[in-house]
C-alpha cells in the first residue's frame, strides 16, 4: 500500500470512528461560541498536569529528609503543594464554570433546532408516536447529549493530560518500572471496544422505557377525570408498576453488561501495583534507583491507576451521550412528506371552485380509506359531509389543508393542485373549527389573536361579538384578558367552541372547515354555538362534517359518505326524495329516535 493509500485510509478510518464523528456533528453548534469552548477545554491541560506535581516532589523529600536525613525539611515542598493544589482548584472551577456555560449554550441551541423541526412534522408524525416519545426525543436527548459530551471531554482532556505528566514521572524516576505501568495499562483498556456494542441495544430498549413513564405521568394529567369516574387508579397503578419493573430490569441489565468492568482493572491494576512494588524493591537494594525515586514512582502510578479503575463508571454515559446525539441527528434529518414543491404558487384566497378529482388515500399502506372521491364546491357554498362513523368524512377535509397529502388523484384550487400552493398561503387562506378545540394555555384574548395577530382591537373586539363570546366576557372580572388555564380547562365546552369561531372568525379565511363542531354540546350551547357558525360561515365557502342533520339541511350539498366512497350527493330535499337512499335512512333513524324521546 502507498503512502498516499495509506494517509487515506488512516482518514477513512478517523471519520468512521464514533468519537470522532460525534464531536465533528457537534461542531456547528460550538463555532459561534468557539473561544469560551476552547478555553474551558485549554484549561483542563493544566489542571490534569499538575497531578504530577505532587509526585515529583515526592523525591527531593524522601532522599534527602526521610533517608539521608542530612538537611532539615526543605519548606519550600509543603508550601509549593499547597500553591500549586490551590492553583489547580481555582482552574477546576472555571473549567466548571465555562463547561456549564458551553453546555448550556449548546443545549439551548440543539432544543431550539429541536423544536423547530418538530414543527415542522406532518399530522402523520404524531399520529405514529405518543406523548413520551416526542418529550425525550425533542428534549431530553439534548440534555443527555452536551451534559455527557461537555463533562465527559473536560474529564478526558485532564486525565490525558494528567496521564502524559505521570508517565514522564514514572519513566524519570525508572524507565524499567514504567514499562511494566504502561503495559499493564494497555490491558486494563483492552475490553473497553468489547463494551460498547454489548449495551448499545440496552440503552435503545432503556430510552423507550423512560418515554413510557413520561408518557404516563400525561396520560394522568389529561385523563384524570377519566381515571376517576372509571375507578381506574388501581388499573394505573398496576399498569404504571410494569413500567418501573421493565426500566428496572433494564437498569440492571446495564449494570450486569458494563460494571464488571470496574472490578476488573482493579484487579489488573493492583498486579501492575505488585509488580511494580516486587520489581521495585529488586532496584532499590541494587542500588539503580533510590527510595525516593521509588515513593514517587509509586505516587504516580497509583495517581495514573486510580482514574482508570473507576471507567466502567463513566462508560455508559459516554455511551449515552453518543446514542443521544445520533439519535439527534436522525431527528433532525427527518424529512416532512408534506412540504412545499419547488417554486410554490403564493394563493391569495380569491377562488370560483374547489374540486376533488379521483382522490384516493391510505393512512397504512394498501388500506384504502378515501376511494376515488370526485366532488365540486363552488365559490360561497357550504357542503355538507354526512355518513357512518369511520367513513372518511373528516379524512376528506383534513386533506384540504394539507394535514396529509393523497395517494391519487388531486385536490385543485381554480385548477391548480394545492400541492403547487404555498402551504402558508395555503392554510393562510384556511380556517378550521374542530370538535375538540385546542387551546393555548393563558388569556381569552391571546387565543383568540392566534388568528390575526396582527388585527386590531376593534376587530377582536367584533369577532367576540359575532362568537356570542361578550355576554359571557363582560362578566368576568379581568374580561378577555383573564387567564383559561392550560387547554382551556377553565371554560365550558360551549365556551372553548364559541373562543375558537372567534379566533377563526378573526382568521377571515374564505374557506372554512366546521369539523363536528357542535357534536360534543348540549342542545343550550349547540344553540349559541350554532348562532355563531352562522355568523362565521357568510360569504364563505365551507365544509361541514355534522351528525346532527338539522344542522345542515339549509346546505348548498349534502354528501354521503361511506366506507370511503362518496354514495349519494344533492340538497336535503333531493336526498329527500331519493325512497330507498342512504340520506333519508339516515334521516329517518335520527329523527324517529328523536320523536321517540320527546
Amino acid at each position: 500500500m502507498s503512502i498516499k493509500n495509506k494517509i487515506k485510509f488512516i482518514q477513512e478510518k478517523v471519520k468512521e470512528n464514533r468519537f470522532f464523528k460525534n464531536y465533528m456533528r457537534m461542531y456547528p453548534y460550538i463555532r459561534p461560541i468557539w473561544f469560551r469552548a476552547l478555553l474551558s477545554m485549554l484549561i483542563c491541560i493544566p489542571i490534569g498536569s499538575l497531578d504530577a506535581v505532587i509526585a515529583l516532589a515526592l523525591k527531593p523529600y524522601m532522599d534527602l529528609v526521610m533517608v539521608e536525613k542530612s538537611i532539615a525539611s526543605p519548606w519550600y515542598i509543603p508550601l509549593g503543594i499547597v500553591a500549586f493544589t490551590s492553583v489547580q482548584g481555582g482552574l477546576k472551577y472555571l473549567s466548571a464554570y465555562l463547561s456549564t456555560w458551553v453546555g448550556g449554550k449548546i443545549t439551548n441551541k440543539l432544543k431550539f433546532d429541536l423544536f423547530k423541526k418538530l414543527l415542522t412534522m406532518p399530522t402523520s408524525f404524531y399520529d405514529k408516536r405518543n406523548s413520551g416519545d416526542v418529550i425525550f426525543q425533542f428534549n431530553n436527548m439534548a440534555d443527555g447529549a452536551c451534559a455527557g459530551l461537555l463533562d465527559n471531554l473536560s474529564i478526558f482532556v485532564q486525565r490525558i493530560c494528567s496521564s502524559i505528566s505521570l508517565v514522564y514521572v514514572l519513566f524519570y524516576n525508572s524507565w524499567q518500572l514504567a514499562l511494566i505501568a504502561v503495559f499493564v495499562l494497555g490491558l486494563a483498556f483492552a475490553p473497553v471496544a468489547k463494551i460498547q456494542k454489548r449495551i448499545k441495544s440496552v440503552m435503545e430498549k432503556t430510552v423507550v422505557a423512560d418515554a413510557a413513564i413520561i408518557t404516563e405521568y400525561n396520560e394522568v394529567f389529561a385523563g384524570n377525570k377519566t381515571i376517576i369516574s372509571y375507578n381506574l387508579e388501581q388499573s394505573e397503578t398496576n399498569k404504571f408498576d410494569w413500567i418501573l419493573k421493565n426500566v428496572f430490569n433494564l437498569r440492571i441489565k446495564m449494570v450486569q453488561r458494563t460494571q464488571w468492568l470496574s472490578p476488573m482493572m482493579h484487579v489488573i491494576v493492583s498486579v501492575g501495583i505488585a509488580l511494580a512494588i516486587a520489581y521495585g524493591s529488586h532496584l532499590i537494594i541494587s542500588n539503580q534507583i533510590t527510595a525516593g525515586n521509588f515513593v514517587s514512582f509509586i505516587t504516580a502510578l497509583i495517581l495514573l491507576y486510580t482514574p482508570v479503575k473507576s471507567i466502567g463508571n463513566n462508560l455508559n454515559a459516554v455511551q449515552f451521550s453518543f446514542f443521544a446525539i445520533e439519535s439527534i441527528y436522525d431527528t433532525l434529518g427527518m424529512n416532512s412528506e408534506i412540504v412545499n414543491c419547488e417554486n410554490p404558487i403564493e394563493w391569495n384566497g380569491e377562488h370560483s371552485k374547489i374540486t376533488f378529482k379521483n382522490v384516493d388515500f391510505e393512512y397504512v399502506e394498501n388500506v384504502p380509506v378515501l376511494k376515488n372521491i370526485c366532488l365540486d364546491v363552488k365559490k360561497g357554498q357550504t357542503v355538507a359531509l354526512v355518513g357512518n362513523s369511520g367513513g372518511g368524512k373528516s379524512t376528506i377535509v383534513n386533506l384540504i389543508p394539507r394535514f396529509y397529502d393523497i395517494k391519487s388523484g388531486s385536490i385543485e384550487i381554480d385548477g391548480i393542485d394545492i400541492r403547487n400552493l404555498s402551504l402558508e398561503s395555503l392554510r393562510n387562506n384556511i380556517a378550521i373549527v374542530f370538535q375538540d378545540n385546542f387551546l393555548f394555555s393563558g388569556t381569552i384574548r391571546e387565543n383568540i389573536m392566534l388568528g390575526r395577530p396582527e388585527a386590531t382591537e376593534s376587530e377582536m373586539l367584533n369577532a367576540i361579538k359575532m362568537a356570542y363570546l361578550d355576554d359571557f366576557i363582560d362578566e368576568l372580572p379581568m374580561g378577555v384578558d383573564t387567564q383559561i388555564g392550560e387547554r382551556g380547562i377553565l371554560l365550558s365546552g360551549g365556551q372553548k367552541q364559541r373562543v375558537a369561531i372567534a379566533r377563526a372568525f378573526l382568521k377571515n379565511a374564505p374557506v372554512i372547515i366546521l369539523d363536528e363542531a357542535t357534536s360534543a354540546l348540549d342542545n343550550k350551547a349547540e344553540a349559541v354555538v350554532q348562532k355563531a357558525i352562522d355568523n362565521l360561515m357568510k360569504d364563505k365557502t365551507v365544509f361541514v362534517i355534522a351528525h346532527r342533520l338539522s344542522t345542515i339541511q339549509n346546505a348548498d350539498k349534502i354528501v354521503v359518505i361511506n366506507q370511503g366512497e362518496i354514495v349519494e350527493a344533492g340538497t336535503h330535499e333531493e336526498l329527500l326524495n331519493m325512497a330507498s337512499g342512504a340520506y333519508k335512512s339516515l334521516y329517518d333513524m335520527q329523527f324517529k329516535h328523536q320523536e321517540k324521546v320527546v
